[in-house]
């Protein structure tokens, strides 16, 4: 029989690896609205304290389910459907009209440790885009499906499914109207469609919504949904279904989410771009972040934002536009919920 001194328990305890309860202290998760022309002036606080609620209602349900010791791909899930039900956001309910004045909706959603990741485009009738992109990732062997054939698995994962009317507000289809109204009076200039659309103001090229987390098994998990651009044409899609321009996720760098006119996101493939940066240069994340969104992008005329998270739970949520709806929480601490710059 031997005994064992404390200070040599202590020692050994000191020097043992970190278990995954240990590392629960490193869950964090951020979230987005969207970015683009939010006037602050019109910001009502009525209407700001509806955004702000949701924004709080989203980022802290995700957080309870990572303080529960549930993976980060379920916190993003649950954190998104939030966002998608309201009719605050452009996704799901609050989704934008086409100019066929339907809906037609994207979304991804992409897991770091196994790079495994799962999009859907285009569909119309799918009340959770960010759950079939999941089902794409977990139970299919692509990445991405779209329209009728994404619909088809859809029906066949059993998943909720829906009207496209499902999808209407009022706010929304006001919207569209106005843009409409717009490209009829510069297609007459310009006698171009083409052109009339670029011509279009900002607030009917943004609005998506989108989550990153960490869990305490140490993986990294983003994903975004959304309802597009106003008035699109021709089966329009933008970055949000694209892994590594509007999603991606490595734990080896980070978690990126974004929002934005997604023609210069896919362009200059911002999300893996900035996650490239951590890994291969070495750069911080709020480094490869604020150059990729605040310089990159600025150069090229693309307007937005991104939310990102690393391996350390290091979360930054830059942007280039008027506002970005955003809300952040992390282990110890209260959510934080913003609109504009400094805040």
């Amino acid at each position: 029989m031997f005994t064992v001194s404390l200070a040599a328990t202590l020692t050994a305890l000191a020097s043992a690896p970190a278990t995954a309860a240990d590392k629960t202290t490193n869950i964090a998760i951020a979230i987005h609205g969207g970015a683009g022309t939010i006037d602050k002036a019109k910001m009502t606080p009525e209407k700001r304290s509806q955004y702000e609620a949701k924004l709080l209602e989203a980022v802290n349900r995700g957080y309870q389910l990572l303080a529960q010791g549930k993976t980060s791909q379920v916190a993003v899930i649950a954190a998104i459907q939030i966002l998608e039900d309201s009719p605050l956001f452009n996704a799901g309910k609050g989704a934008v009209y086409t100019f066929d004045e339907t809906h037609e909706l994207d979304a991804s959603i992409m897991h770091g440790k196994t790079l495994n990741a799962g999009a859907v485009s285009g569909v119309k009738i799918v009340k959770s885009p960010i759950a079939l992109a999941e089902a794409v990732m977990e139970k299919s062997v692509h990445v991405m499906l779209s329209g009728e054939g994404a619909e088809q698995f859809a029906k066949n994962q059993q998943l909720a499914l829906v009207d496209n009317n499902y999808f209407d507000t009022e706010h929304r289809y006001q919207a569209l109207k106005r843009a409409k109204r717009k490209l009829a009076e510069k297609q007459r200039a310009l006698n171009d469609f083409q052109a009339a659309h670029q011509t279009l103001a900002p607030e009917f090229k943004f609005g998506t919504v989108g989550a990153v987390a960490l869990d305490k098994y140490g993986d990294l998990v983003a994903g975004t949904s959304t309802g597009g651009m106003t008035a699109k044409r021709f089966g329009r899609i933008g970055d949000s279904p694209i892994i590594g321009a509007g999603t991606y996720a490595n734990n080896k760098s980070c978690a990126v989410s974004a929002t934005g006119h997604g023609e210069y996101f896919i362009r200059y493939h911002v999300a893996a771009d900035i996650c490239a940066r951590v890994q291969y240069q070495g750069a911080s994340l709020s480094n490869a972040a604020e150059t990729v969104v605040n310089q990159v992008l600025v150069k090229a005329g693309g307007d937005g934002g991104v939310i990102a998270i690393d391996a350390k739970g290091n979360i930054v949520m830059p942007f280039n536009s008027k506002g970005m709806y955003r809300a952040s929480r992390k282990a110890g601490q209260q959510a934080h919920v913003a609109i504009f710059k400094n805040e």
